[in-house]
């Protein structure tokens, strides 16, 4: 066992693979006291679990469009995979896909905010794809507030300090930094919407139901599942041009708060993901049946 998550090892040098190894060795081991292992480890698990394929469900959380993965789901088709959008499956349609699960959080985790501040938000992480530098440029040519809470990775590092550094000067323009759960729901509940300019096709979006959860619209790029998550006119807007994320910034006073995190209860609370869960476990756990009684 890890002494502590892997993201939050300060150790300059550690190996995922080992603890990811590690601690499925132990679900091996012990997988007769589960009628269903559910992994979210991609596929690593596959030739470890070839022959009980059939009481696994494997959910899928990042981008598919990456060279080699389709002949991985090509070589192991038995296992049934769960995607968290529709959009997320366009790089394997081939794939065994038993249903798509959209993300949920607990509907105590983030309060509902029936009035903003008045500024306008971005959140999640400094790189290229999440294009902060639009954020900036949206809010920029609205003449209003934008406040962007967000990590560097080491990876982005660069990015940040040559593209980004130089836009944190405009005086509209506040960076927080990286911020906690704790830390969230004021800052997004307090957003008049949140700014989600992404330039890539964006899997799910978990920050776009937070602020969904605290009543804040979302402004989002009409990319990956963003026509998933996004009911345009209801719970914010989905724009193709900066010039149609200004109109939208004109027109969030047409937005109700209160349905918004009304419609986060419905689709996207913890409770109703688990739902939709317990839906497939069932499914998979009578076809179990049927084949060991075939």
């Amino acid at each position: 066992m890890r002494d502590q998550a892997i993201r939050l090892d300060p150790a300059p040098l550690k190996s995922d693979l080992a603890s990811h190894l590690s601690q499925l060795a132990e679900v091996r081991r012990r997988a007769d006291e589960f009628d269903v292992i559910h992994f979210h480890t991609d596929m690593i698990q596959f030739p470890m679990f070839e022959d009980l394929a059939g009481r696994t469900l494997t959910t899928l959380h990042g981008r598919l469009d990456l060279k080699d993965l389709p002949e991985v789901y090509r070589r192991w088709p038995q296992f049934p995979l769960v995607s968290i959008s529709d959009d997320q499956r366009r790089p394997l349609p081939f794939a065994n896909w038993a249903a798509t699960v959209h993300h949920g959080v607990s509907t105590d985790l983030y309060r509902f905010h029936p009035e903003s501040q008045g500024y306008l938000a971005f959140l999640g992480r400094i790189s290229p794809e999440k294009r902060p530098d639009r954020a900036i440029a949206i809010a920029t040519a609205a003449g209003r507030e934008l406040r962007i809470a967000a990590k560097v990775d080491n990876a982005d590092r660069v990015y940040f300090e040559e593209r980004i550094t130089p836009l944190l000067a405009n005086p509209l323009v506040s960076f927080v930094g990286e911020i906690g759960d704790g830390e969230k729901s004021a800052f997004l509940g307090g957003a008049a919407a949140l700014l989600f300019p992404i330039d890539w096709p964006e899997p799910f979006g978990l920050v776009m139901i937070e602020a969904m959860a605290c009543g804040t619209p979302v402004i989002a790029w009409d990319n990956g599942s963003v026509p998933e998550v996004v009911e345009d006119g209801l719970t914010g807007f989905i724009v193709r041009s900066e010039a149609e994320a200004c109109a939208a910034i004109v027109r969030l006073g047409e937005l109700d708060r209160g349905k918004i995190r009304a419609r986060f209860e419905e689709r996207f609370s913890a409770f109703a993901m688990a739902g939709r869960y317990l839906e497939i476990y069932d499914r998979l756990t009578q076809e179990d049946s049927l084949t060991e009684a075939a």
